[in-house]
């Protein structure tokens, strides 16, 4: 049975939670923002504004977890 949107929002915000230490460790953090269309939006702070592996951490980690996880989104991009 697919997951509804609240409970892709949900278990996308828990993922997210799990991940943030450790961008953490490293000066960074993100922050969800919404969930629109398949694709979770989210923020990058701290460190992760600007730095060059910004995008790798994103698509390798952050988006291959969630996707991963919950079949109905299709990609997790930056605000």
């Amino acid at each position: 049975m697919p997951m509804t949107i609240e409970q892709q929002e949900s278990r996308a915000r828990e993922i997210l939670e799990q991940l943030r230490p450790y961008l953490q460790a490293d000066g960074g953090d993100c922050a969800f923002d919404r969930l629109e269309d398949g694709i979770v939006y989210i923020q990058l702070k701290g460190a992760c504004v600007g730095c060059a592996s910004s995008l790798m951490t994103l698509k390798m980690g952050i988006e291959r977890r969630i996707t991963d996880e919950i079949p109905d989104i299709k990609a997790v991009e930056a605000v």
